[in-house]
């Protein structure tokens, strides 16, 4: 009979969110009254703005005609959906023709590492999106979960873990890249909210170039930053074009969480050790485990960036960040330490000295609210708690208003 993949194998028990959903499941079985609010999971809860409903609705409707209909696109995104993003996010920074369009940032981090297999070293950042893990694990990059205990650091083997705390400013230790490795580096970093200054980045593209490695940069978080000092593309960044990949997506800035959209720019300078192209091989991938993201979202997407889309797209934003000002506001209150929730929609409160699933338990049962234990997202993440700012703005309200008992 077939043999199991051992990366799954190699896995721990379960992926961060479908064990919290486990959990939250089993709290309101043994307290089926609790009226829960969740303040845990990123998943964007307004409607999605009017302009860019409307567009979609209409283009879905003429596929039910002869004249509109359309099949299969182009894998790598529609033309004009290209050239929007090339010219909205990057300012011509990057071509049309570097930018596939897909189906979300999620998915495509699994497909890149599809594109770089096994046979190479991986950094993340720590805490970090639990997926640059796992996916690693999966395709075999990394070995079985390390707890520790004989003296290192708990992780999974093969993976070098990139310490962000309060210590660095939640940057990271550059000398510590690998040589000739992948870095997953995230800014606004999900779960803590810090945003990397550009002179932050330069010194990353930099130590990348130095050490021959390729940085995969999720920027799905870049709309909401609001400072204008900070960067929202490792492409305002000179060198970033030989050694990056930017990720980013349509889901938690325009409300495309289902819908699912998003894209990745692999840049036409970006080379293996001998020489070959990157982006031929990307284009390689799209084409051959990809049929092209949804016709209907593609359309949504160029809704979303035409003048009217793009404000809608502020005002959404806008919300959220003020449902973070709510929650950092009253977690500070309490006397709790946070960072995030002023250029990103989380907000990563500090419980020194406490199992991050015990205060995860704690705030379920006092407080009758869902977060996600920072332990979650890495080593470094214990002792945090990741507060999310998607939610409708009377649940956010309340959900302040409960934690006052954590004072008690």
């Amino acid at each position: 009979m077939i043999r199991r993949n051992p990366g799954f194998s190699n896995l721990t028990a379960g992926y961060l969110f479908p064990e919290i959903a486990r959990r939250r499941k089993a709290y309101l079985a043994a307290h089926p009254d609790a009226k829960l609010i969740s303040l845990g999971i990123g998943d964007t809860t307004e409607p999605i703005p009017p302009h860019v409903d409307r567009r979609m609705a209409e283009y879905a409707q003429r596929l039910g005609t002869v004249e509109g209909y359309s099949g299969y696109g182009d894998e790598q995104g529609l033309t004009a959906l290209r050239e929007r993003i090339a010219e909205v996010f990057y300012a011509g920074s990057v071509a049309a023709q570097e930018v596939f369009v897909s189906d979300g940032a999620k998915c495509d981090i699994g497909r890149l590492q599809l594109l770089f297999g096994r046979d190479v070293e991986v950094a993340v950042q720590d805490p970090s999106y639990p997926v640059y893990v796992d996916g690693s694990v999966i395709i075999g990059a990394a070995g079985p979960y390390d707890d520790g205990r004989g003296g290192g650091r708990p992780g999974y083997r093969g993976i070098r873990y990139l310490p962000c705390t309060a210590a660095n400013g939640y940057f990271p230790d550059l000398e510590a890249l690998p040589e000739n490795g992948l870095v997953y580096f995230c800014s606004p970093n999900n779960p803590t909210g810090a945003v990397a200054t550009k002179a932050q980045l330069g010194a990353l593209v930099r130590a990348a170039t130095a050490k021959g490695s390729l940085i995969v940069y999720d920027a799905a978080y870049a709309e909401f930053i609001r400072d204008p000092a900070l960067p929202r593309s490792i492409y305002e960044v000179e060198g970033a074009r030989a050694c990056a990949i930017e990720v980013n997506s349509f889901s938690k800035t325009i409300g495309f969480t289902g819908v699912r959209l998003g894209w990745t720019v692999v840049p036409r300078d970006l080379a293996y050790a001998d020489g070959a192209s990157i982006h031929a091989d990307w284009n390689r991938v799209c084409t051959t485990v990809f049929n092209g993201a949804c016709n209907v979202s593609q359309h949504g997407g160029l809704a979303a960036l035409e003048a009217e889309g793009l404000a809608e797209m502020r005002t959404l934003t806008d919300f959220y960040l003020g449902n973070a000002a709510l929650i950092r506001r009253a977690l500070e209150q309490l006397g709790i330490t946070c960072i995030g929730g002023d250029n990103a929609p989380y907000i990563w409160a500090h419980f020194p000295g406490r199992s991050s699933w015990e205060v995860f338990a704690e705030i379920l049962d006092h407080c009758h609210v869902v977060t996600t234990p920072g332990s979650g997202f890495g080593p470094a993440g214990e002792g945090f708690i990741r507060f999310s700012a998607f939610g409708h703005r009377e649940n956010v309200i309340e959900a302040c208003r409960r934690l006052e008992r954590l004072g008690a």
